[in-house]
């Protein structure tokens, strides 16, 4: 495949992400403008989203927005990610009962991904995407999933997203002290982080007796650093009652020590 036919898929889908931020029409200009693209190609992009169906043209007020096609792209997919049942209820009972950004995540190769996010309803709060994908070295939730592999497994894996870190922003995770975190999340059996990934901020979270498409599953609460250390225990409570009310699905089993 060409670089120019890679580059095109990714701001298509760029283009379509973007609508889902603003989630009102937009013009040409302001799409181009947003995502920093050159004008012409832009609307060559839109006007091939447009004959696909994909997007609407209000030739009048010169504005684009999604059609009902773009829906029906993905609208099985939380059906089939989440079958187990009770995910999406615990992740809305723990939203209700803090406030706080609750999210779904699990393991996509090397990166933790955010499935699914509630964002919090608190003035100071951190914003995360979801579908967003971090390095699992760089975040409390990466740690846990780490926490259900051997430690075999996990040398290869951190070696790799140090890689991936260390090109992104410089910063790289050594081996030994890794390990021994995620050896203290297997015996505490929940994660905990102050100032990773965002200054200020923390985060909370525990697995869930289920599995996504054969992947582990974790359950986290995240906001202000100080408000979560005051409502550490609260908080731990009703992430560890809200996954206590899942069934757990046949095969599932906790994670288990593994030396090396």
């Amino acid at each position: 495949m060409q670089p120019s036919h890679v580059k095109s898929a990714m701001r298509v889908l760029e283009i379509l992400e973007f609508f889902k931020n603003v989630r009102q029409p937009r013009a040409m200009s302001e799409i181009s403008a947003a995502l920093g693209y050159p004008q012409s190609s832009t609307t060559v992009l839109l006007k091939t989203l447009i004959t696909l169906g994909y997007l609407n043209f209000n030739r009048h007020e010169r504005l684009y927005f999604p059609t009902v096609k773009v829906t029906s792209l993905g609208e099985w997919v939380p059906h089939t990610l989440f079958a187990s049942g009770g995910i999406v209820e615990a992740m809305n009972d723990v939203h209700a009962e803090t406030g706080e950004s609750v999210s779904i995540n699990t393991k996509n190769d090397i990166y933790v991904q955010y499935v699914q996010v509630l964002q919090s309803v608190h003035a100071l709060r951190f914003h995360v995407n979801e579908s967003e994908l971090r390095p699992m070295t760089q975040s409390a939730t990466g740690w846990l999933l780490m926490s259900t592999m051997s430690d075999k497994v996990l040398d290869n894996l951190i070696r790799r997203a140090n890689i991936v870190s260390q090109k992104h922003n410089g910063e790289r995770v050594e081996l030994p002290a890794m390990m021994e975190k995620i050896r203290h999340i297997r015996r505490q059996g929940y994660a905990s982080a102050e100032n990773i990934p965002f200054l200020g901020g923390a985060t909370l979270c525990v697995l869930l007796p289920v599995t996504i498409q054969g992947q582990p599953v974790t359950l986290g609460l995240g906001g202000a650093a100080e408000r979560i250390r005051q409502n550490h225990d609260h908080y731990l409570q009703v992430l560890q009652n809200a996954a206590k009310r899942l069934e757990p699905v046949e095969g599932f089993t906790a994670p288990v020590e593994i030396e090396l």
